[in-house]
């Protein structure tokens, strides 16, 4: 079944102005909460949630695997290696910075057909930008087609991102050991939904995380890998959604992986 790709985007624009947008930088105290240490929950995303997982079953009748749903329960994350198809929901990517008043969060959604996103939107509701990609159909930003050009071959002309967060001490401290190699490595936005648009655009060149869940990176992986980049696991696995390794290096194309790769990773 071909899926309608502007219904969706439609469906993420109406979650957005209904449940996200009013709430920003209006949330009450009793309506944020921690779901786990250190990972927080809003109102937003709960709502966000339910509205795009109704409407994207109207459209598709297969389950939906959504941040808030999987983290009550987990088992859910089973239909993304068991079923032949299934969508992935992240009604709020970025909610702490969300909390914050932030504008780096974004609005995702994929479909996974056979473990493989086939499908992805990532919609920014503050500038109203969405961003697009189809396997095999290619890379878009608001209707323009989007490629991403070479790195610099360099080290010390790359620009990059690690979210270390999660890392090994030992891991960390070979990033801080390898930085100087660069032009620059940050912690990048802490919104995937952020991060991977940065990298396909040219204002990264690189993008490091440690863990792997398939709502943060199934709708960037597939937009980078349809402009051009590479989303690999350390091994040098493309990435899946039904996988639940840990470890993902995202680069501008192949020989910036190698490179960065041998610098940052054992």
């Amino acid at each position: 079944m071909t899926i309608d790709i502007d219904a969706v985007t439609g469906i993420l624009r109406e979650a957005a102005d209904t449940a996200v947008l009013p709430r920003f930088r209006a949330l009450a105290e009793h309506e944020v909460s921690e779901k786990s240490p250190g990972e927080i929950v809003t109102i937003a995303d709960s709502e966000a949630e339910e509205q795009i997982s109704l409407r994207l079953r109207e459209l598709l009748d297969v389950p939906v695997v959504g941040e808030e749903a999987a983290s009550a329960d987990p088992g859910l994350l089973r239909a993304l290696r068991r079923e032949p198809a299934a969508w992935l929901v992240d009604p709020v990517d970025g909610t702490r910075n969300f909390a914050r008043g932030s504008t780096a969060f974004a609005v995702m959604a994929a479909l996974v057909r056979e473990g493989r996103a086939v499908a992805s939107w990532i919609l920014h509701p503050i500038e109203g930008r969405v961003y697009v990609a189809e396997l095999g159909s290619g890379a878009w930003r608001d209707g323009t087609r989007l490629h991403r050009e070479p790195a610099p071959a360099e080290p010390a002309e790359l620009r990059g991102a690690v979210l270390s967060r999660f890392l090994s001490p030992t891991a960390r401290e070979r990033v801080v050991s390898a930085t100087p190699a660069f032009a620059e490595v940050g912690s990048g936005a802490h919104c995937a939904g952020v991060d991977y648009p940065q990298l396909v655009e040219g204002e990264l060149d690189f993008v490091l995380f440690h863990r792997t869940l398939p709502w943060d990176h199934a709708p960037g992986s597939l937009l980078l890998t349809e402009a051009g980049g590479v989303a690999l696991r350390p091994e040098g696995d493309p990435y899946r959604p039904d996988d639940e390794r840990v470890g993902l290096l995202n680069a501008a194309d192949g020989t910036t992986w190698r490179t960065v790769r041998s610098l940052l990773l054992p």
